[in-house]
């Protein structure tokens, strides 16, 4: 198999602190292509009023991608490479545009660090006193947007969707990522997460 590491001719000077990898022609694995998109639908979840979407094309141009990803169709397609989707596009994921995406997971996971912290603290103290997570109502409400979100996106009749077909399984799932969304705000947490997508896809 050809390997190659080839990015756009004009790399965003952001991106160029995230190392290259060699990929196929084929474009990024596939548990990178999900998990970027997996990562955008829980930050879309945590705007409990909407507009998760619009925050992402609003940060595009601040963070100079516009080269990368040029509008609302380009994002939509980039992030329908994630094999779960219901509508999912064959085309490659780049490494300029999985850059791209994980530059736009960093950035709004920092604005959005407060309920992040707030919601897996109180979800693990909910979990230990063995209260209803109903009874936290906004934690309860992006679980029930996450799922919302998830049911309405990806392909039912995928494995890798059916294995969260319960309630409690997409909550889990809903918790997990904000797990990996926080490990990517502190100091170089862009680099910490465009790294660990990337971890044992290569030997």
């Amino acid at each position: 198999m050809q390997l190659e590491s080839s990015q756009a001719s004009s790399t965003p000077a952001l991106l160029e602190s995230l190392p290259d990898f060699p990929i196929s022609s084929q474009g990024c694995p596939r548990r990178v292509r999900t998990q970027i998109d997996l990562l955008l639908l829980a930050i879309e979840a945590l705007y409990l009023g909407g507009g998760g979407g619009e925050q992402m094309l609003a940060l595009i141009p601040k963070l100079d991608l516009q080269d990368v990803i040029q509008n609302r169709v380009t994002l939509w397609q980039i992030r329908s490479t994630n094999p779960l989707r219901r509508h999912a596009q064959r085309r490659p994921l780049s490494l300029a545009e999985a850059k791209s995406l994980v530059a736009i997971i960093h950035y709004l996971s920092r604005q959005l660090t407060v309920p992040i912290r707030q919601f897996l603290g109180d979800y693990h103290q909910l979990q230990t006193k063995q209260i209803p997570l109903e009874q936290h109502l906004q934690l309860s409400a992006y679980l029930e947007r996450f799922r919302a979100h998830f049911r309405s996106r990806m392909n039912p009749r995928r494995a890798g969707v059916i294995a969260y077909s319960s309630p409690e399984k997409l909550n889990s799932l809903a918790m997990d990522l904000l797990e990996k969304l926080l490990f990517c705000t502190g100091t170089a947490g862009m680099q910490r997460l465009w790294s660990s997508l990337f971890d044992g896809e290569f030997s």
